[in-house]
């Protein structure tokens, strides 16, 4: 007796076909998400930029969510566009801890908006992506339709030149 075998593909049947469509649109919205203005993230890594270290993993919170991450105040950004915030902690020589936020707007008016609407205080002008200010213990700027802020908990001398060198870099990324 002569057997034949009836070879069959993994697309030929229903299991296969969905995980073919699964794997497609997994590969789709991965490919085209980086065009959507999903941004990778900007935050260096532990001792890219000298003495910082990275303390935690990286948050992002949607605009339906931040009120998660700044209750009181969500509104004022969700008002401007925001898309989605991104918070990352960092320790410079083990001196003081910062946190670094990426907030991405659905325009560069969004950005300008939340800026502009700050009070300038005691800040100087900062020369760090289309514009920004630095405070004693803090920074904050807009590059394109982002807005970036780093908030020391001390103030120190060495405060200010470090969160410049940490903001250079994270602007860097956002011009990746």
């Amino acid at each position: 007796m002569i057997t034949i075998m009836k070879r069959t593909t993994v697309t030929g049947t229903k299991e296969g076909r969905l995980i073919l469509a699964v794997c497609l649109a997994v590969w789709a919205y991965t490919g085209c998400s980086r065009h959507a203005g999903v941004l990778p993230t900007p935050f260096p890594a532990s001792n890219v930029v000298a003495g910082w270290v990275k303390t935690g993993d990286t948050r992002t919170f949607s605009a339906t969510e931040l009120w998660n991450y700044i209750d009181g105040d969500a509104e004022r950004y969700v008002k401007a566009g925001v898309q989605a915030t991104s918070t990352a902690d960092y320790k410079f020589q083990d001196k003081f801890e910062a946190v670094a936020e990426v907030y991405s707007m659905a325009s560069t008016a969004g950005a300008r908006t939340i800026f502009e609407s700050e009070p300038a205080g005691q800040a100087k002008p900062l020369q760090l992506g289309d514009t920004g200010r630095l405070y004693a213990g803090s920074m904050v700027f807009c590059k394109g339709r982002y807005l970036v802020r780093i908030v020391a908990y001390k103030e120190l001398p060495e405060v200010q030149p470090a969160l410049q060198a940490l903001g250079r870099e994270i602007e860097r990324h956002l011009s990746q």
